[in-house]
């Protein structure tokens, strides 16, 4: 009886040993292939950082690139500015000196009027109570003379190639008709320009003497406009094309 009894818990107890062993085994089995795709799983994740590290390096290094060639556009953009700067600022210049810019400054005022309080039967010479064409060439050249950076001309600034004719009894100037009472504003040093007119025996002394009504006077912001008409040139070219 002792002996059934012994050999049935030895063999209760070998067969829960062995279920044991069984159990233990398999979960190590589990587990190794548990380890095993994960280890695998975690080299393919190794494998993908690698490669987003390569990527990451080379925009970075294209980033470098981008940065160093909009530096240098920065660079070139500045010295462009500067120049298209200096540029404009000479082509002002250029248009001011041409007369295709209203300009301002101190200067003097001189104003011209035909004499009509004068009885014409007492003089002998009527044409010398009035305003012509070359009494406004004569102002103008002394004007240019004693250092007028700009005049005008009943608003029709004076150039170059501006015209002052005689029709019939009126002036053109720029192709434009006027008449009296003239006004001719100048820019420049006021007490230079005034005295090349005003002096003794100076031009608009002697029109006064001859009974043309003349006032001259110094003026402060006095505002010339801009020459309106074309610039044409037939006879000349650049040098140095």
């Amino acid at each position: 009886m002792k002996k059934r009894q012994i050999a049935l818990t030895l063999g209760i107890m070998f067969f829960l040993l062995v279920l044991a062993i069984c159990i233990q085994t398999k979960t190590i089995e589990e587990a190794t292939n548990t380890v095993g795709t994960k280890l695998q799983d975690n080299s393919g994740l190794r494998d993908e950082l690698l490669e987003w590290q390569a990527k990451y390096q080379r925009a970075y290094n294209q980033l470098e690139t981008l940065e160093s060639e909009l530096e240098n556009t920065r660079k070139m953009a500045a010295a462009d500015d500067e120049t298209d700067s200096k540029n404009e600022i000479e082509l002002k210049e250029n248009k001011k000196y041409l007369g295709r810019t209203e300009v301002k400054g101190n200067g003097i005022v001189i104003e011209l009027d035909d004499n009509r309080d004068v009885n014409t039967e007492q003089v002998l010479n009527i044409s010398s109570l009035l305003v012509h064409e070359e009494d406004l060439l004569q102002i103008v050249t002394e004007l240019f003379n004693a250092g007028a950076d700009a005049v005008s001309i009943n608003g029709q600034r004076i150039v170059s190639i501006t015209s002052i004719l005689c029709d019939g009894n009126i002036i053109r100037i720029n192709g434009e008709k006027t008449g009296v009472p003239i006004k001719i504003s100048a820019i420049g040093y006021p007490e230079r320009l005034y005295y090349a007119l005003v002096r003794p025996g100076g031009y608009l002394e002697l029109m006064a003497q001859d009974g043309v009504k003349v006032k001259a006077e110094k003026k402060d912001d006095i505002i010339i406009p801009k020459y309106e008409g074309v610039y044409s040139t037939s006879y000349i070219e650049r040098s140095d094309v």
